[in-house]
């Protein structure tokens, strides 16, 4: 727990400042003058705050990834005959798909059966799996999962995730400050009141979790698009059987969940994430019937 508060608090200062830096950078003035809205120090605010962030996150990625999870990555030299295994088939994969350089292939300690694939590059790619995995899965399974994560990396998921998640922020960020001084009476008079700034503030406020709340679902529905995309790489280069046979095992051992390695940020990562019940359209994932059914009917 500690270690991820440490974390937070670590990306958290990190980002400010850099965007901090970046504003100043770009001599960009407070938005809000006497005369109404900059607009174009406000969309220039807005895009290094909602674009910054995302981008910063991403090239962390890969040493969040192995500090908050734990990730142990393997060494060529000291691996097990069972670990270099692993890298042999995480090397014959990435090339099957065409990848200019092998990803970083670790291992997390968890009773959960998952897998990810992490990293702002190519070159800079880690795909890790648990040891929950490893233990539940047979060779044939544990190819589909790994195919599945190398289609991430070969299609640049990661990337366009952050770029998608960046233009969300961005946009959420401009549309809820134009309608705040719209609706706060700021416009209505060269000297804003308190009152007026006051209201200026919890509107935004209030129109942010709105338009969020729609970005969220244009943010999962790609997300959800690009899982059967990555399925249908890993029976491209796996084999349809094996993608298949380890899309069902991951539902056989759904319910193995480990409250410690459930961290947010890496959830919508993995290959398979728990379904909320209440509404589907904010799913990251399709369920894994529907991900097995669009693979049978190719």
């Amino acid at each position: 727990m500690f270690k991820r508060i440490l974390m937070f608090f670590a990306i958290n200062l990190l980002v400010v400042l850099s965007i901090s830096f970046f504003l100043s950078l770009f001599h960009v003035r407070p938005y809000l003058t006497a005369y109404g809205i900059n607009y174009t120090s406000l969309l220039i605010f807005c895009l290094v705050w909602g674009m910054g962030g995302a981008f910063i996150s991403l090239s962390l990625s890969r040493i969040m990834a192995k500090w908050l999870m734990g990730v142990r990555i393997i060494d060529t030299k000291t691996a097990t005959p069972n670990a270099k295994h692993l890298l042999d088939m995480v090397e014959r994969l990435s090339k099957q798909a065409g990848l200019s350089h092998i990803p970083q292939v670790g291992i997390y300690t968890s009773c959960e059966v998952n897998a990810f694939a992490t990293g702002p590059t190519q070159k800079r790619s880690l795909v890790a799996v648990s040891s929950g995995l490893l233990e539940h899965m047979n060779e044939a399974q544990l190819e589909g999962v790994l195919a599945h994560e190398i289609a991430h990396i070969a299609n640049g998921d990661m990337v366009t995730m952050t770029l998608l998640q960046g233009v969300v922020n961005a946009f959420v960020m401009f549309l809820a400050r134009i309608l705040a001084f719209a609706f706060s009476g700021l416009g209505k008079s060269k000297e804003g009141s308190s009152g007026s700034y006051l209201s200026y503030g919890i509107l935004v406020f209030v129109f942010e979790i709105l338009f969020m709340i729609l970005g969220l679902l244009v943010i999962a529905g790609f997300s959800r698009w690009r899982e059967y995309r990555a399925d249908a790489g890993g029976a491209l280069w796996a084999g349809k059987e094996k993608m298949v046979a380890a899309l069902e095992q991951l539902r056989h051992c759904q319910r193995m969940r480990d409250p410690k390695h459930q961290i947010a940020s890496f959830e919508a990562m993995k290959i398979s994430a728990s379904q909320g019940s209440w509404i589907q359209l904010f799913a990251t994932h399709p369920s894994l019937d529907k991900r097995i059914g669009r693979l049978l009917t190719r």
